[in-house]
């Protein structure tokens, strides 16, 4: 058992129950770059890892109440079918580099404009006085459905998309979906998608048990710890993590150098940290400049009570 596989499987993990995304965009990369496993190899055994660590996490989210069951339905429908249709497409192709590179870019540009989808709504979140209560969702099925089928196909061809893919188009669907219930949403709908992927790979003789065991090891625990920070945590949190974890999943696709990687998410995070410290220390200012002025107002309006 390699411990330094599980140890990063405990990783992802977390970072796949905090956000519903980043197994395939996180975890195949590692497996090919760090641990030199061929990538055939890499999106079978991240797949049939997937297949059996969603389930915790979606169950932690059911359980919480931050799932939408009809978006779920309709995703369902389109993706499971789809997923194993391109695993049968990748063996058609014959693992053509070519086409893999260009769907893995076209993803990587789609998930940086997902992270600046995000910005954008905590922006009219914070305009709006935050996420308030959950808004009536009301679930379009045949555009839901084909979200399905794009992304199942996307999934079967390179592992990468169960929840990467999806929460960028359930956000540009379903702008008002809370961000717990996003990834609620887009955990549990991945189940199956990765199952049908698996399978799929399984059939053809891709899989690697010995590979996929090691990963799962850490991954069931971390995607454990993740899911009940999320299903409880506030959406501006939830949020957060969601662009942190789109910026360098993106930059990875992008095929931009693990180092590189490492630094801007680096710097990302020591913003996210940030610039809640600044703000508080701006409120807090500003209450301390109005008390002269209320202290002020509070005596012009006892004076006349103290002259009777």
């Amino acid at each position: 058992m390699d411990l330094t596989l599980a140890l990063a499987g405990l990783g992802v993990g977390i970072v796949v129950g905090l956000t519903g995304m980043g197994g395939g965009a996180l975890m195949t990369p590692i497996l090919v770059l760090v641990f030199g496993v061929p990538p055939v190899a890499a999106v079978s055994s991240d797949l049939a890892a997937s297949a059996v660590m969603k389930p915790f996490g979606g169950f932690v989210h059911a359980r919480r109440g931050t799932v939408n069951w009809r978006l779920v339905a309709w995703l369902c429908a389109g993706s499971v079918p789809s997923a194993f249709l391109g695993v049968l497409l990748l063996r058609l192709l014959g693992d053509d580099e070519a086409v893999q590179h260009t769907i893995k870019v076209s993803l990587g540009v789609a998930l940086l404009l997902a992270a600046g989808g995000l910005l954008l709504k905590a922006w009219v979140s914070r305009r709006n006085r935050g996420d308030g209560p959950p808004a009536t969702i009301t679930v379009r099925p045949i555009p839901t459905l084909l979200l399905g089928a794009g992304g199942g196909l996307i999934v079967g061809l390179t592992s990468v998309g169960s929840g990467s893919l999806i929460i960028v188009a359930l956000l540009a669907l379903y702008p008002k979906l809370r961000a717990n219930d996003l990834v609620g949403t887009d955990l549990v709908q991945a189940i199956p998608l990765v199952m049908s992927a698996a399978l799929g790979h399984a059939f053809f003789g891709d899989l690697k048990l010995d590979l996929a065991a090691a990963v799962l090891v850490g991954s069931i625990p971390g995607v454990l710890i993740g899911a009940r920070i999320s299903s409880r945590a506030p959406g501006g949190i939830i949020r957060t993590a969601l662009v942190i974890v789109l910026l360098a999943s993106s930059l990875k696709l992008l095929d931009v150098p693990t180092a590189t990687v490492g630094i801007v998410t680096g710097l990302a995070i020591l913003v996210a940290v940030a610039l809640p410290l600044v703000r508080r220390f701006r409120t807090e200012d500003s209450e301390l400049a109005a008390l002269p002025e209320q202290r002020e107002a509070e005596l012009e309006t006892s004076a006349p009570l103290t002259g009777r």
